[in-house]
C-alpha cells in the first residue's frame, strides 16, 4: 500500500497548526518498527501494520455515520484495539470518548447521554453490562474481545477493503478526547481535551523522561484514565517509540515483562498502590529493573520506605503531578533530585507554569501553602457543557485545580492535599496528607488515609483508617508516639480504624468521601480512641 506523505499546504495563522498523524507519519519512514505489543495476547503490531488497521477501523466507523466532531466511546479492559480506535476517530476528526468499565450501568448511561456518544466498542466480557446501559443515542454497540480473535470488531475490520489513509485536516485546538472526572463528589463533569494538550504535554516530556525513539514503555494502568493513555502511551507514538499494552494489572506479570530482555521496557508509570503491590510479589527480589530508565508515579505521595525499598534495587520513582484538566502534565521530579527532594513532583513542565495563591489576589511565597494554579498550552478548555462550571474552575486565564500546595526556595513543588480534603478541628485547618505522610513511618502500616469526623468539643479530629501488613503486630497508642514531636497536636488523629483495603478510584486514589460513609455509618468501630489534646 502507497502511503502519502505530501505535507499539505499550511495551515493559517487564524486556524492554527495542523495536527500531524504520528501513525500515518511513522508508517512512511519506519514501516517495520513495532509500535505495539499486547499482553498476555502477544499481539504485536509495526507502524505499517498499524496505519492500514486503523484506516480500515476508521472507514468502518465512517459507513456507520461518524463524521468530524462526533462521539465514539471505548468500554474495555486495556487492550491495542484501544489505541487503534483512537486514532481511527481521529482520522476521521472525531472525539474519543473513554469510559471506565468498572462503573455501574446507571453511571456509565449518564456519561453516554451527557457526551451524546454515537458507537461504542466494548469488549465482550462486558455484554451484560452492555445490555442494562440506558443510552438511546449510541447507535452501534460494537463487541471486541480485545485480543484480535474473531469478534464483531473483528469482522467489521475485515469487511472494508479501503482504509482510510488520508486524516482531515485538524488543528491544536480542536477536541480529540473527552473524558469523565472520577467523580468523587457529585456526578462526573466532562474534560474536554484538544489534540493542543495532547501534543504539548507529550512535547514537555521528552527531556524530563528521557525519552527516545528506542523506548519501551509499559501501560499496566487502565487507559480509560489520562495518565496511563498520555504518560504510558501517547508520547511514544509521538516519538515513534513502542507501547506494551498489558489487559490489566497484575503484580507477576508486570515483574516477567521488566524482566524479559525480549520486551526491553524501558520506561513505565504506576500508582503507589501497584509500586508496593509489586515489593510484595513473590518474585520480587528476583526480579530484573537493570533496563529501565524512567519510572513515573501519580495520583498520590509515594511512602518515603517505599521509595527507598526501590532505590535501594537501582529503580528511581519519580513522582509527578497531573490533572485530567492539563492532559496530566503538570510537574515531574528529576531524576537527579529523587532523595534529595522526597515527596517533592519537581518544577512544572515547560508547557505549564504554575503558582501558589493563598487567594485570589495573593502568591504563596516559600514553603507557604495555598491553591496550585496552572495555564498554558496544556489547559483544558473547560468543561462539557458545563459553562458555569468552566467560569468558576478559571480565574484571570489560570486554571484553579483545587489542590493544595507549596514550593520551596528552590521552587521545587509539593502537593499538600485537596483542597475539599481538608478538616478544621478547634479552628485550625488539618491537611489529611501531612499526617498520612508521618502514618506511614510506622512498619505495621501498609496503607493510610485520614478523614475528619464530628467531635463535639473540637467540630472534627482525624480518624487514621489504616490497612495492615500481617505479620507485624501493631498497638493502635502507637500512633500517638510516631506523632509526638512530628506533628501539633489537634493534627494528630483522635481515631484509628482498621480496615482489610481502602476504596479507591480506577487512578488509584483513595476516596475518602467512600471512607467518610463507612465510618460515619458505624458499619466498622474505631478500633482505638485515642483522645485529643489541643
Amino acid at each position: 500500500m502507497q502511503i502519502d506523505v505530501t505535507p499539505r499546504p499550511a495551515a493559517s495563522a487564524q486556524s492554527g497548526y495542523e495536527v500531524i498523524d504520528w501513525v500515518g507519519y511513522h508508517a512512511a519512514v519506519k514501516p517495520s518498527a513495532i509500535a505495539m505489543r499486547e499482553l498476555p495476547s502477544g499481539r504485536v503490531q509495526t507502524y505499517g501494520g498499524m496505519h492500514i488497521r486503523v484506516g480500515k477501523i476508521a472507514a468502518g466507523l465512517r459507513v456507520r455515520g461518524v463524521e468530524a466532531g462526533d462521539r465514539v466511546a471505548f468500554l474495555m479492559p486495556n487492550s491495542s484495539d484501544i489505541m487503534d480506535l483512537t486514532f481511527a476517530v481521529w482520522r476521521l476528526g472525531g472525539v474519543v470518548l473513554a469510559l471506565n468499565h468498572r462503573l455501574s450501568a446507571q453511571e456509565l448511561g449518564f456519561i453516554l447521554n451527557d457526551a451524546g456518544a454515537q458507537v461504542v466498542v466494548h469488549d465482550a466480557s462486558l455484554s451484560e453490562l452492555v445490555s442494562e446501559i440506558d443510552a438511546p443515542a449510541v447507535t452501534d454497540w460494537i463487541a471486541s474481545n480485545g485480543d484480535g480473535s474473531d469478534s464483531p470488531f473483528e469482522a467489521a475490520i475485515a469487511s472494508q477493503s479501503t482504509p482510510v489513509s488520508d486524516r482531515i485536516p485538524q488543528h491544536l485546538q480542536d477536541q480529540c478526547m473527552l473524558m469523565y472526572s472520577s467523580g468523587t463528589t457529585g456526578r462526573p463533569k466532562g474534560v474536554i481535551i484538544t489534540h493542543g494538550m495532547i501534543h504539548f504535554s507529550a512535547s514537555g516530556s521528552f527531556g524530563p523522561c528521557r525519552t527516545s525513539s528506542n523506548s519501551v514503555s509499559l501501560a499496566a494502568m487502565p487507559l480509560f484514565h489520562i495518565a496511563a493513555m498520555n504518560v504510558s502511551c501517547l508520547p511514544m507514538f509521538s516519538i515513534g517509540a513502542t507501547s506494551i499494552i498489558m489487559r490489566a494489572f497484575e503484580p507477576e506479570a508486570v515483574l516477567t515483562a521488566i524482566s524479559n530482555p525480549e520486551l526491553g521496557v524501558t520506561h513505565t508509570f504506576a500508582v503507589p498502590a501497584a509500586f508496593n503491590a509489586l515489593r510484595e510479589s513473590a518474585s520480587a527480589e528476583t526480579s530484573d529493573f537493570s533496563r529501565l530508565v524512567t519510572v513515573i508515579s501519580g495520583a498520590e505521595t509515594v511512602p518515603e520506605p517505599l521509595v527507598k525499598w526501590w532505590a535501594d534495587r537501582g529503580v528511581q520513582i519519580l513522582e509527578g503531578y497531573g490533572l485530567t484538566e492539563t492532559a496530566s502534565a503538570g510537574c515531574l521530579l528529576p531524576h537527579a533530585d529523587v532523595g534529595r527532594k522526597h515527596g517533592s513532583t519537581g518544577m512544572p513542565t515547560m508547557y505549564g507554569p504554575m503558582k501558589i495563591m493563598k487567594d485570589e489576589m495573593t502568591e504563596a511565597g516559600a514553603d507557604e501553602l495555598g491553591e496550585i494554579w496552572v495555564r498554558g498550552p496544556v489547559v483544558t478548555p473547560g468543561y462539557w457543557n458545563l459553562p458555569e462550571a468552566t467560569a468558576e474552575a478559571f480565574y484571570d486565564g489560570w486554571f484553579r485545580t483545587g489542590d493544595i500546595g507549596r514550593k520551596d526556595t528552590e521552587g521545587y513543588l509539593y502537593i499538600e492535599d485537596r483542597l475539599k480534603d481538608m478538616y478544621i478541628s478547634g479552628g485550625e485547618n488539618v491537611y489529611p496528607a501531612e499526617v498520612e505522610n508521618v502514618l506511614y513511618e510506622h512498619a505495621a502500616i501498609v496503607e493510610a488515609a485520614i478523614i475528619g469526623v464530628p467531635d463535639k468539643r473540637w467540630g472534627e479530629v482525624g480518624c487514621a483508617v489504616v490497612v495492615l501488613r500481617p505479620d507485624i503486630p501493631f498497638d493502635a497508642a502507637e500512633i500517638e508516639t510516631l506523632c509526638e514531636g512530628k506533628l501539633a497536636r489537634f493534627k494528630r488523629p483522635a481515631h484509628v480504624v482498621l480496615l482489610d483495603a481502602l476504596p479507591r478510584n480506577g487512578t488509584g486514589k483513595v476516596l475518602k468521601h467512600e471512607l467518610r460513609k463507612i465510618v460515619e455509618s458505624g458499619e466498622v468501630r474505631y478500633s482505638e480512641t485515642l483522645g485529643r489534646k489541643q
